[in-house]
C-alpha cells in the first residue's frame, strides 16, 4: 500500500512539474492564436527574395532569446528558399509590458461594496483608504508586478553568392551553424 501511494505520489509531481511553463521554445507560431497570445516564429513572402520574419516569445523569454530566434529563423529560411545570404533591411524589437496589481481582498460587511476614500500621499502618489483595512498611512499589502513579453521582426533580403559588404548582411550557413547549439526545439 505503501508504495502504491509512493508511485501515485511521484507521478502526480512528474505531471505536475511537466506542466510549468518555460521558456519560448523555437518552434513555428499557431497561426489560430491570437495576436497577443502567439509565441514562436511566423514569416511571409514580400517579393521574390524578400520576407517578413518575426518571433515572439512568452513572459519567460528573455529579449536576448527572442532576438538570436529571429536571426537563426531569418538563416533557416533564406537555406530553405535556395539562398546563401540575407540582409536585414529593416528589423526590430517591441517589448509589451502588462502591470499587474494584487492585494487582499475582503467583502466586509457591505459585502463588495464599501466606504473607501482616496488621498495623494507626497511619497507614494494617490492611495486609497477605507475603514476596514485599517491606518491609510501604512502600506497594504499590495503586490505589484509587470510582466514584459517581447516580439522582434525583421524584414530580411536574401542573395546568392557572395555576401555583400555591409554590416547588415549575413552569411546564412556560417550563422545557422554558429546558433544551432544555443537553439532550443520541443521535445
Amino acid at each position: 500500500m505503501r508504495r502504491h501511494r509512493l508511485t501515485i505520489g511521484l507521478l502526480a509531481l512528474t505531471i505536475g512539474i511537466a506542466g510549468c511553463e518555460g521558456p519560448t521554445t523555437y518552434h513555428p507560431a499557431n497561426p489560430s492564436d491570437q495576436p497577443a497570445d502567439r509565441t514562436g516564429y511566423w514569416d511571409y513572402r514580400i517579393e521574390e527574395n524578400r520576407y517578413r520574419v518575426n518571433f515572439a516569445g512568452n513572459s519567460m523569454t528573455s529579449r536576448d532569446t527572442v532576438e538570436r530566434y529571429l536571426l537563426f529563423r531569418a538563416a533557416e529560411l533564406t537555406l530553405q528558399q535556395g539562398y546563401d545570404w540575407f540582409e536585414m533591411a529593416d528589423r526590430g524589437t517591441e517589448r509589451k509590458s502588462q502591470t499587474y496589481v494584487d492585494r487582499p481582498f475582503s467583502t466586509g460587511p457591505y459585502g463588495y461594496w464599501g466606504p473607501w476614500w482616496s488621498y495623494r500621499s507626497p511619497r507614494f502618489g494617490w492611495r486609497t483608504w477605507d475603514p476596514f483595512w485599517g491606518d491609510p498611512f501604512w502600506d497594504r499589502d499590495l503586490d505589484v508586478r509587470t510582466v514584459d513579453r517581447y516580439e522582434a521582426s525583421a524584414e530580411i533580403v536574401m542573395g546568392h553568392g557572395s555576401k555583400p559588404a555591409s554590416p547588415r548582411a549575413f552569411d546564412a550557413r556560417e550563422v545557422a551553424s554558429n546558433l544551432r547549439g544555443s537553439i532550443e526545439v520541443p521535445h
